[in-house]
């Protein structure tokens, strides 16, 4: 199988199911963005890769799960109306987000101001992942039909993603900027 088709190089894209849609359809955009913030995520745990912390390992086994999730985010936003979608997502997958959210922030300082993105390279990382998550969110709203479940993983993983940044800069000994500082 060779990586290239030629197949887009007119403008437009498959979805699932071969559907050919121009590459600036709402859907490839949606789940475009989600694939940049997938790239971000990893990018994090690449640097996250060298540090050491006793929730190291937890933390990148739940990442590797958050960026297989956000491929069947991906795939709901990939398949056209009306088909079914063959990697579903589940309410199971916003309860882990909310129950790994909860987790994490018992051990943060509370929040008495905005906190500006930057730290560590990995927390830098996923203050950027949580922004391109938000605008996935705003694109994916302007989808007609789309499942509600995309809305409310988008949401609350881009929570996840703030509060995981502040983990990690607080885990390497990053002190968070505030704003007004």
């Amino acid at each position: 199988m060779r990586i290239y088709t030629r197949s887009g190089d007119k403008g437009t894209t498959s979805l699932v199911y071969g559907v050919r849609v121009a590459k600036n359809d709402i859907r490839v955009e949606a789940y475009g963005t989600c694939d940049e913030a997938n790239s971000y995520i990893g990018l994090a745990t690449s640097f996250l890769q060298k540090e050491s912390f006793s929730e190291k390992e937890q933390l990148l086994t739940f990442f590797h799960k958050v960026q297989t999730i956000l491929f069947h985010v991906g795939a709901e936003l990939s398949t056209p109306e009306g088909k079914e979608v063959k990697w579903k997502l589940e309410e199971v997958h916003i309860k882990e987000l909310e129950e790994t959210i909860d987790r994490l922030d018992a051990e943060l300082s509370p929040l008495n101001n905005f906190v500006l993105p930057g730290g560590h390279p990995a927390g830098a990382a996923l203050h950027v992942a949580r922004t391109i998550v938000r605008r996935a969110e705003r694109t994916a709203t302007s989808i007609e039909r789309v499942n509600p479940l995309v809305l409310s993983y988008l949401n609350r993983l881009s929570d996840f993603l703030f509060v995981a940044a502040r983990f990690v800069n607080e885990k390497l000994n990053e002190r968070e900027k505030n704003l007004h500082e």
